[in-house]
């Protein structure tokens, strides 16, 4: 189990052990994949597999048949109307928020906000609680490991405010050395912002450990969760964090719909983001006042069918059971492991003892991208590039990487297809 995850179970694997002794798929998995129209097709002639779900993950019926019911029966635009397509569309809204709520174990609904996704989340923290606590001469400490979204917004806040970027190492085999990490925490550090899984190796860190360390030294936390959620069960409260943020596509749940976390302590005192319609209590032009959270930071009309998919995304998951879909990818991670070892000429990048079902890697003499578009004529989507990691790409010591990235409805053979697909680029191409 992985460390700071609030005890509970995580789809973080010892790759080793697990590759010993593989049990039966702790679902029905045939009857999940039913679940995705979309795995039905074929391309260029050949079975879809897809292995792209940390770009975004495919939808379930449920999803699909959300959004459809919404704009069939209930489209409205939510709060102050009074006829009854509004107040159901107002409700549904409201659900929704407390559905996430309760799937992050948030103290109170006020503290989830919804955004488009996790990059507006960083953005909307860096510019209102970064502004208000980030002064000339201070410090956000960050990791080598972090998306571009993690990185991008703190340099802006940085050199508008005259303030320090910080940046943790990572080890050899992707791992994240707390001692580091510790290392640069001190009086000046007002902002740790972490990865919790890295898109681009799959690590897993120990959020939970992190928290306390900067906590020590009078330091808040943002989690990126992007690439957690959607694998193992986060209580927000057991692990302390200030801010978490996750967007939907990546956890079955539709585009454009993301989630930020916040204290009441923080949210009360952060400005808002943007202004608009519904943040507002009263305006005149003299002065204007604000509702309180999460009303202050969603301006405007909401992406309200996106919150709908959303819910019933979480309630998906929810019902197979995260622990069940943590034991499944496990189990998927530990065989494409030791099915892309024995690939001659493959060198993984990521494997870190905790890893999340990402599998990254390296084939001699052809190009990431010559080894995704062979697969293409396969059947096999993954993804290849930088994956918005330059910094750490250049750690490595590489360009991009091929990434073959696991789902909830990603089978063994799903994995042997991949392997069939290389041997093929490296017929082609080596």
């Amino acid at each position: 189990m992985a460390a700071g995850t609030g005890g509970r179970m995580t789809v973080a694997v010892d790759v080793a052990s697990r590759a010993a002794g593989r049990a039966a798929p702790p679902f029905d998995i045939e009857a999940v994949r039913g679940d995705f129209p979309i795995l039905r097709q074929r391309v260029h002639g050949r079975p879809l597999v897809y292995l792209d779900s940390a770009a975004t993950t495919q939808k379930p019926r449920v999803v699909l048949e959300a959004l459809r019911r919404f704009y069939e029966t209930d489209c409205a635009n939510v709060h102050r109307a009074v006829h009854q397509l509004a107040e159901r569309a107002t409700g549904a809204y409201a659900e929704a928020r407390r559905t996430v709520q309760g799937f992050l174990n948030a103290a109170d609904e006020g503290e989830i906000v919804f955004v488009r996704g996790t990059t507006e989340g960083i953005n909307l923290v860096a510019q209102t609680f970064g502004r208000l606590r980030v002064g000339a001469g201070d410090e956000v400490v960050l990791t080598t490991m972090e998306h571009h979204s993690n990185i991008v917004p703190w340099q802006i806040l940085c050199a508008e405010r005259g303030a320090r970027l910080r940046v943790a190492p990572v080890s050899d085999d992707g791992a994240l050395p707390l001692d580091a990490l510790e290392a640069l925490l001190g009086p000046r550090t007002r902002l740790v912002a972490v990865v919790h899984v890295s898109n681009a190796l799959g690590t897993v860190n120990p959020i939970g450990r992190i928290i306390e360390m900067a906590h020590a030294h009078g330091a808040a936390v943002l989690v990126d969760g992007a690439q957690a959620v959607q694998h193992f069960a986060v209580d927000v409260q057991a692990l302390d964090c200030d801010f978490y943020v996750f967007s939907g596509h990546k956890l079955y749940a539709p585009m454009g719909i993301g989630v930020l976390y916040g204290k009441a302590r923080w949210l009360e005192e952060m400005p808002p983001y943007h202004g608009g319609g519904d943040m507002i209590s009263r305006v005149t032009f003299e002065k204007t006042t604000y509702k309180r959270p999460p009303s202050k930071f969603e301006a405007g009309t909401p992406n309200v069918a996106g919150a709908v998919g959303l819910a019933a995304a979480l309630g998906y998951v929810t019902g197979l059971g995260l622990s069940r879909i943590a034991a499944h990818e496990a189990d998927l991670l530990a065989y494409g492991t030791e099915a892309l070892t024995a690939v001659p000429g493959l060198r993984l990048i990521g494997t870190a003892p905790e890893k999340a079902a990402v599998l990254s890697f390296v084939l001699d003499g052809i190009h990431p991208h010559d080894i995704g578009t062979v697969l293409d004529r396969e059947g096999v989507a993954i993804r290849a590039g930088h994956h918005c990691t330059q910094p750490l790409m250049e750690y490595f010591g590489v360009t991009g990487t091929a990434r073959a990235s696991l789902g909830l409805y990603n089978t063994t053979a799903d994995i042997d297809a991949l392997v069939g697909g290389l041997a093929r680029a490296r017929e082609l191409l080596g």
